[in-house]
């Protein structure tokens, strides 16, 4: 039997009958225009304010100029931008054809950024100019891409796209002709987004989201946190995460709020960027908690406007303190992009450490179960988290161009989340480790095996294995690689980073470096990662930050 909450109904969004068109990301933009078309809607940090009316005036520009780039409905749109108005009218005008918004991390480079790019089949990007040269060098590589946009105004001079034949565009010089949107409407079962989410022992997988998962994660998050009109919501996270693209923006757009875009976090700024626009609500992950917390209190602590943050997790060590401290509520939840958020503490209920609140029952079931049998366990018995959703379209429809990765994770016609943890009695989860071995860090789920195939693309290294090391951080790692280097080969620390972080996003690049004579295999072959991670402290292991190399001092 899956294991439910008991007590009061939480919170929640009613489930209709039958989902609608204001069950799409369309839908949902229309009604908050018509609704509060005069109100702010979006500003980013250091530019200037769009109402909701203008942000849907320039979505349906994008929308006009993918349909005259030959964008039809269903067809992937790449993008790669920062934070910035830019982002948000590319997802939106891409979704108003009916189009599916593919935003990949701007982090990319090489393996990843071919990957990501190869599987969604995209033949049109949009970017900006200083993206060029990282696209540049995998030139050759990227099988469909044809066209690439750019939304800033800067150069579009790069040699080996236009030797390649791929042509390089300014957003601003291609003629829509009469800017008329065609009507092509979204369905709730139609894909709306596919997400890049890091897999365990392979590249990363897309998580095709239909329309109805992504309005319903939007809207549970505005009923869960009691986000309304007069919010605003600050908010750093990128809009390739779902944390910033549909429970951050989406969620402030279907409730009529503002929404404050930020281009990233540092710690130092964030209580003063809050003050300063006046924001009510925000999202951060554990970690980053962790490191406002570690900075000097200041008598300004409680000097702001926010009410309540949302968080995954929120580090037992600090929640009361923090909470205290600043003067806000943590609202702790548990989920994952290919199935939304299950679990909410809500905005109203106590704070009860370590805990991410209850299941929604109007959406999921949740059972924790044994991960080797499949069978439920007990209230209070640890094991891993499995989800079915009791609606349609919901969650996930698949992982994009694996179907055995998808038939994988639905063993038993449960979802496994690979995620540990329990329900106690009176129906409170509790995530406890993630039990599949993936590296998380700063909030970026990182796949060992992009890192191990960067430096496996050395001639000098043989074997290669990444593992997440304590960073000091709860639920936060760093990297450590260990290296086998070919017999004969001499290669520097120094060199051997040089190289990958031409290889790697900046997150994926290794602050711990081990040379082994082999790695640890048991008899059948496969690695054993624990053993890595207990080596960590070995006087073998080099750390780039004991020696003051910067990472940047690396890439010039």
């Amino acid at each position: 039997m899956p294991l439910t909450p008991g007590g009061t109904a939480p919170r929640s969004v009613p489930p209709p009958s039958v989902m609608d068109s204001e069950w799409t990301v369309p839908g949902l933009l229309r009604r908050a225009v018509q609704a509060h078309g005069e109100r702010p809607f979006l500003e980013v940090v250091g530019g200037s304010v769009e109402t909701y009316a203008e942000a849907y005036v320039h979505a349906q520009r994008m929308a006009a100029c993918l349909h005259t780039l030959g964008v039809q409905p269903q067809d992937k749109l790449l993008i790669m931008l920062a934070n910035s108005a830019e982002a948000i009218h590319g997802w939106l005008g891409a979704n108003l054809i009916n189009a599916i918004d593919v935003s990949i991390n701007t982090g990319y480079r090489g393996l990843s950024l071919e990957h990501a790019a190869n599987l969604s089949g995209a033949k049109v990007l949009l970017t900006s100019s200083n993206y060029l040269d990282v696209i540049g060098l995998s030139v050759g590589k990227l099988q469909t891409l044809q066209t690439i946009v750019i939304m800033d105004d800067g150069s579009l001079e790069n040699a080996a796209l236009a030797q390649a034949g791929i042509r390089i565009l300014r957003y601003d010089a291609i003629d829509n002709g009469d800017a008329v949107v065609p009507h092509y409407p979204a369905n709730p079962w139609d894909i709306g987004s596919v997400i890049y989410t890091s897999g365990t022992s392979g590249p990363a997988k897309g998580v095709l989201m239909p329309h109805g998962q992504i309005t319903l994660l939007a809207q549970l998050t505005a009923a869960k946190t009691a986000l309304g009109a007069e919010d605003v919501f600050f908010c750093f996270y990128p809009m390739y995460h779902m944390a910033g693209k549909f429970m951050s923006a989406l969620a402030t757009l279907s409730v009529g709020g503002k929404l404050v875009l930020d281009t990233g976090f540092v710690p130092e700024q964030w209580l003063d960027r809050i003050r300063a626009y006046g924001a009510t609500m925000t999202a951060a992950h554990g970690p980053m908690l962790e490191m406002v917390y570690a900075l000097p209190p200041s008598p300004h602590d409680l000097d702001h406007k926010l009410r309540s943050i949302r968080t995954a997790p929120f580090p037992k060590r600090i929640a009361a303190g923090f909470e205290a401290r600043f003067g806000v509520r943590g609202i702790e939840v548990w989920g994952m992009t290919e199935i939304g958020i299950p679990c909410w503490t809500e905005e109203d209920m106590p704070l009860r450490v370590g805990s991410c609140g209850r299941v929604d029952e109007n959406w999921y079931e949740v059972a924790v179960v044994d991960p080797e049998t499949d069978f439920p366990l007990p209230p209070g018995h640890i094991g891993e988290f499995t989800v079915r959703p009791k609606r349609p379209w919901i969650v996930m429809q698949g992982y994009l161009g694996m179907p055995e990765k998808t038939v994988e994770a639905w063993r038993n016609l449960w979802f496994h989340t690979g995620d540990c943890g329990m329900i106690d009695s009176n129906g409170y989860a509790f995530f406890v480790d993630r039990a599949r071995e993936r590296i998380r860090r700063r909030a970026e789920n990182i796949s060992a095996s992009d890192i191990e195939a960067a430096a496996l693309s050395h001639p000098a290294i043989a074997e290669a294995a990444a593992v997440g090391v304590s960073s000091g951080y709860e639920g936060d790692d760093d990297i450590l690689l260990c290296v086998v280097p070919k017999q004969g080969i001499t290669l520097t620390p120094e060199k051997l980073l040089r190289f990958l972080v031409r290889e790697l996003p900046h997150y994926m690049v290794p602050r711990y470096l081990q040379y082994l004579e082999k790695l640890p295999r048991t008899v059948t072959g496969k690695l054993q990662r624990v053993s890595l991670k207990n080596n960590a402290s070995d006087a073998s292991v080099w750390d780039r930050k004991a020696v003051n190399i910067s990472l940047r001092d690396l890439a010039r």
